[in-house]
């Protein structure tokens, strides 16, 4: 009998916030590590990427987070993360689950404003959701306080190891309450990351879960290479090349599936959307417009790729490269379903090769990689001007050959006048007792005015040396006719 999310001890807000995201079934670390989290156990979650283990942490802390008040610059719970594009997806893994629940929560990551992050802190806040370094700043310039925190989340513990952050773990867990609650989750368990969970954790319970699936062997992946200001430009290449019936485009941001959508409709594709954003009825509408066919392109962000299934869709587009690999298995799935086949595309900017490492080493296999179509296939500007008419093509033709003719006259006349000067050069005499005539100084009062150009003879009205009058200068052997010493 499959276990449902209902069956977990989870409140009734909770459990509507899970169905709307459409889900219904737990995954086995789900399952396994809710229950626990909820009893307040420390706990080990030995899972690999793709197993869902950041939904079963984020929902039983909504659940125990709801009873309680946030105070002032100390945060009840605290979530550490590895790298900010992490720390992003669990923050709205919070927004899209703790949506009927009232929780203040603050994401604290480098490479944006303290400003903010600071004031929030000031307000108060439920869940803190940090990287180490951004953390560690703000305590030590005494803008945050750990003493009334009751749970600890250390996620991605043996990515942490690799970064060098465990030194940084350590401190924070000194700063925080002997007293809490305590949740590790790790890929694997390498001996200092075995020795950290010794050393904070208290009686945990371990839970360790199986690879996921492989990805569907009948969907043909495909990564692009491409820069980051040609995607837009990239896809349409893609989108009409492609025998694409039907496909979801997904991206990472809510406002790039906007503004994407709007540039493929103002390139005159039948588009929409669909993304967190929009309340449940507006993307049920989309939903209904793309199943019945009256748009064949679905812009989504992975609020879709969960639970979304229509059949017969053709192509998936990962607009972005998924910042978790995950997110990479759930997106290509809503392909090649039933049974059918189906294409899913990638594409890849030279900032996303960790992120496409990370998918090839989950899914285990490395993913097909193409040239860029842009190189043989025009965007619709060029289209256009080579469906134009015979007529027109002519008529171009024609005024490309005059303005090649009108330019090449001027050409040949400078042509000639070079000539001509290297003929005259050529025939000035040139001995040893010739010496160049130095040029005479300019006054310094006519420094600055423009000499007039010496004009530039005619070729025609060179003359040969013979012509002129001129003596010739003969080396050769003397003729006999002339040679006065035979008589003649």
């Amino acid at each position: 009998m499959l276990m449902k999310f209902a069956d977990l001890g989870l409140s009734d807000e909770l459990l509507r916030a899970v169905n709307d995201a459409g889900y219904d079934e737990p995954t086995p670390i789900q399952a396994s590590a809710i229950p626990s989290v909820l009893m307040m156990r420390d706990v080990i979650g030995v899972a690999q990427t793709g197993t869902g283990k950041t939904a079963s942490f984020v929902l039983p802390m909504i659940d125990i987070l709801a009873h309680g008040r946030s105070r002032a610059r100390m945060p009840r719970s605290l979530i550490l993360e590895p790298t900010r594009e992490l720390a992003h997806q669990v923050a709205e893994n919070f927004e899209k689950y703790g949506k009927h629940h009232k929780l203040e929560m603050a994401l604290l990551i480098g490479g944006v404003s303290m400003g903010d992050q600071i004031k929030a802190l000031e307000k108060g806040v439920d869940v803190l959701i940090a990287t180490p370094g951004r953390l560690m700043d703000l305590f030590e310039r005494g803008n945050i306080l750990l003493t009334g925190c009751s749970l600890l989340v250390i996620d991605e513990a043996d990515r942490m190891l690799d970064m060098g952050f465990i030194p940084d773990i350590e401190n924070i867990c000194t700063k925080l309450p002997k007293q809490r609650q305590t949740l590790l989750f790790s890929a694997t368990m390498p001996p200092p990351i075995k020795k950290l969970a010794d050393k904070f954790l208290e009686n945990p319970k371990t839970i360790e879960v199986a690879r996921p699936a492989t990805t569907n062997i009948n969907i043909k992946q495909i990564a692009v290479p491409v820069r980051q200001d040609k995607k837009r430009e990239t896809l349409r290449t893609l989108l009409r090349q492609d025998e694409v019936r039907n496909a979801i485009i997904f991206c990472n941001r809510k406002t790039t599936v906007r503004e994407l959508n709007k540039s493929l409709k103002r390139s005159g594709f039948s588009s929409g959307e669909i993304h967190g954003d929009m309340d449940q009825p507006a993307r049920l509408a989309e939903l209904e417009l793309f199943k019945s066919n009256k748009v064949n392109i679905l812009v989504a962000s992975d609020v879709a790729a969960r639970g979304l299934d229509v059949k017969g869709v053709s192509h998936v587009f990962n607009f972005d490269a998924p910042w978790h690999p995950d997110d990479y298995v759930h997106r290509i799935g809503r392909t090649g379903r039933g049974g059918a086949t189906g294409i899913a595309y990638t594409l890849v900017t030279p900032e996303d090769a960790e992120n496409i490492d990370n998918i090839e080493k989950l899914i285990g296999q490395k993913i097909e990689r193409i040239a860029n179509p842009l190189a043989a296939a025009p965007d619709s500007e060029a289209q256009e001007s080579e469906s134009a008419s015979p007529r027109r093509k002519r008529a171009s033709a024609k005024r490309e050959t005059e303005a090649e003719a009108a330019s090449a006259a001027p050409k040949k006349s400078a042509s000639r006048r070079r000539s001509a000067s290297a003929d005259k050069a050529d025939a000035a005499p040139i001995g040893p007792s010739r010496k160049a005539a130095p040029a005479p100084a300019k006054s310094p009062r006519k420094a600055d005015a423009a000499e007039p150009a010496a004009p530039s003879e005619p070729a025609s009205a060179i003359r040969s040396p013979r012509e002129e009058g001129a003596a010739i200068d003969w080396n050769g052997p003397i003729p006999a006719f002339l040679d006065v010493r035979l008589g003649v």
